[in-house]
């Protein structure tokens, strides 16, 4: 009697159980943690495309340097003796030829009119000795005076006048020295500080140059680019990579101390000759326009150094270019069959805010550039042309 009672109970139990079995067999239910794929019937997923284009594109290199000064002049005296005037401003513009200092030319005066009596007195020498030497060529012909009288005559008259060269060229410095006690700058520039005052006594080609006078516009900038960076873009213009016009100075734009940019644009004006055996690296010079002074001697300076133009560049946004496990780049590309693609890449250098791309992409590949979590290679997707967003529509113009 009691198994006829226990039957009826255990009949739902056992029904249950082996609905609890079935259920966990057909496996329906999630696993905690685990993303089951997508069925036949899934949606396919979007992914953000551009189109790769081939175009004309700058290349630019950024180089640091340091201004320095177009013309130097260190005014020293030529002639020795005190100071009586400084003639200029400290720190104003200067004229080429303008007086900077008076030295007392006294002594120079007296010197200068000295040689002007002794070439009077010669050159009166002279004229007696010439009409003497017309007389006796005159006596000669008639036979009046010997030959030998007739040769010293006209030895005199040479003597005379090899004196009233010397005595020229005596005066002639004479007024040199005299000139030199105006002690003029030989280039236009801005000038420094005075190191000398009224009173004080200067000697002839002394050490201590009495100011500075510096042109600075136009200005110089100099720049130092490794040898390796030059050897490469020596190859890349012989080899056509690179196009530049001819007979024209690639362009050089600045950027500041403080990082703002240079509103003038200057020409890089020659390479060094001579690499730098401590450094490895090579001087370059560009020439600015400075008319408001704003660069001054000694600015330490970034350049940013036109290179030339790749005909055929291809340049790609930055966040479609991703890393492998070795650190090796690789992009995704969406086939014509709309299968997902990698490809390995070989990139150059940034331009902007892309990568310049030296193999892995041809024009016309549809590179992947948004959603690309979303996918892997072999993956089927579906391409949205996102070309005409901003930050991609800019890539499109040469940057």
């Amino acid at each position: 009697m009691l198994h006829h009672r226990i039957a009826p109970v255990c009949a739902p139990v056992c029904m249950l159980a082996a609905l609890l079995l079935v259920s966990g067999c057909d496996g329906s239910p999630a696993k905690a943690g685990g993303g089951a794929k997508a069925g036949p019937g899934a949606p396919v997923p979007e992914v953000g495309v551009v189109t790769v284009k081939a175009r004309p594109v700058t290349l630019t290199t950024e180089l640091p340097g340091r201004t320095s000064p177009y013309r130097v002049a260190e005014v020293r005296p030529q002639v020795g003796g005190i100071i009586q005037e400084r003639r200029f401003q400290e720190g104003a513009e200067i004229a080429a030829g303008q007086v900077l200092y008076q030295i007392d030319p006294a002594p120079y005066q007296t010197a200068r009119d000295s040689a002007e009596a002794a070439l009077t007195r010669e050159r009166a020498a002279l004229e007696r000795a010439q009409l003497k030497a017309d007389r006796y060529a005159k006596l000669l012909q008639s036979k009046s005076v010997s030959q030998e009288d007739s040769d010293d005559v006209q030895a005199a008259l040479k003597e005379a006048a090899a004196s009233v060269a010397v005595d020229e060229a005596a005066l002639a410095t004479a007024r040199i020295q005299l000139a030199y006690t105006r002690v003029t700058s030989p280039i236009a520039g801005q000038i420094g500080r005075s190191s000398l005052t009224q009173g004080a006594l200067v000697t002839a080609n002394q050490d201590q140059a009495l100011a500075t006078v510096q042109q600075l516009d136009p200005i110089y900038v100099d720049l130092t680019q490794s040898s390796v960076q030059l050897l490469r873009l020596r190859q890349a213009l012989r080899a056509g990579r690179l196009q530049r016009p001819a007979g024209e100075q690639p362009r050089v734009m600045l950027i500041l101390e403080d990082g703002s940019n240079y509103d003038q644009t200057g020409r890089l004006a020659l390479y060094e000759v001579t690499v730098e055996q401590d450094t490895g690296t090579v001087t370059l010079r560009a020439t600015f326009p400075n008319p408001d002074h704003l660069l001054l001697p000694g600015m330490f300076v970034r350049a940013v150094v036109e290179e030339g133009v790749q005909p055929d560049a291809i340049l790609v946004p930055q966040q479609a270019v991703q890393r492998d496990r070795r650190g090796n780049p690789t992009a995704l590309v969406l086939g014509d069959d709309g299968k997902v693609e990698e490809r390995k890449l070989e990139t150059g250098r940034t331009v902007g805010s892309g990568w310049l791309i030296d193999a892995g992409l041809e024009p016309g590949d549809r590179l992947i550039v948004e959603g690309v979590q979303k996918v892997r290679p072999g993956d089927v997707a579906q391409g949205v042309d996102v070309s005409g967003e901003p930050a991609f529509s800019a890539l499109a113009a040469n940057p």
